[in-house]
């Protein structure tokens, strides 16, 4: 992907759930660009084999930390800023799902989890992002949303819920945050190929159904989200705010 400059030399970025999938394909691509990152995730080893993967270990930094805790969220950030001495993009990348029925039936851990995962973590860290992004009046947020937040799916419904939740953050995140030249935005992918949504790609028959309703033909790849992204973080974005970059091959435009 080094083939397009987005001028992130230099750029400290903190991408959360950075250890596999799209987190770690957005790392690699930050590298690439000459940013420098820390990447955080909730298993030592998968932190170790993104390390290796990564293999910049002057330009990365991993961190095991559960970002819907206050006190990992803190550690993480501190990390940042011993290392690289600021912070100037986060990426809030981390997303779970549980396979759920409908919502009256969803026990309230199932809930508790999903929601802690998705929303309470970006919440946690935009909030300490942008107060260091606050001090020097410059920075960039972007969230990694779903069209799951814009359109009811069977067995989604609370993932849905709370992704749903984090385009309203960035919204009002945006406007809070304008006054001080931060902008915030999010990008809002439908089916990616990752190990995340591999039950329904790796199944033929919902792998049918699912091109059938996109009109390009075809599932996304992790580089038809990077770029988005790494637009979203590089200077030619600063006049965009508040907004989400829908990447769903036209699915939800028809």
């Amino acid at each position: 992907m080094g083939e397009i400059s987005y001028n992130l030399e230099d750029r400290v970025v903190v991408i959360t759930g950075g250890s596999r999938g799209i987190g770690l394909a957005l790392g690699k691509s930050l590298l690439e660009q000459k940013a420098k990152i820390v990447i955080c995730g909730r298993k030592q080893e998968n932190l170790d084999q993104a390390q290796a993967e990564l293999g910049d270990p002057d330009n990365s930094v991993a961190v095991k930390a559960h970002i819907a805790l206050e006190e990992d969220v803190e550690k993480l950030f501190e990390t940042a800023l011993k290392q690289f001495g600021t912070v100037d993009i986060l990426i809030n990348n981390v997303g779970m799902n549980l396979i759920t029925g409908s919502f009256v039936e969803t026990d309230l851990p199932v809930w508790q989890k999903i929601i802690d995962s998705n929303l309470t973590g970006a919440f946690l860290c935009s909030r300490r992002a942008s107060r260091i992004m606050s001090e020097k009046k410059r920075g960039k947020i972007v969230s990694i949303s779903s069209v799951a937040g814009r359109r009811a799916a069977p067995a989604m419904g609370i993932y849905g819920i709370a992704k749903a939740g984090i385009e309203m953050m960035t919204k009002v995140l945006a406007m809070e945050l304008a006054p001080l030249n931060i902008q915030v935005n999010a990008v809002a992918p439908g089916m990616v190929r990752t190990d995340f949504s591999k039950p329904f790609w790796s199944n033929d028959e919902i792998h049918a159904q699912i091109i059938a309703s996109i009109p390009l033909g075809r599932i996304a790849e992790p580089r038809d989200v990077i770029h988005p992204v790494l637009f979203l973080c590089s200077d030619g974005s600063d006049y965009i705010t508040g907004h989400t970059i829908v990447v769903d091959g036209g699915s939800t435009a028809v």
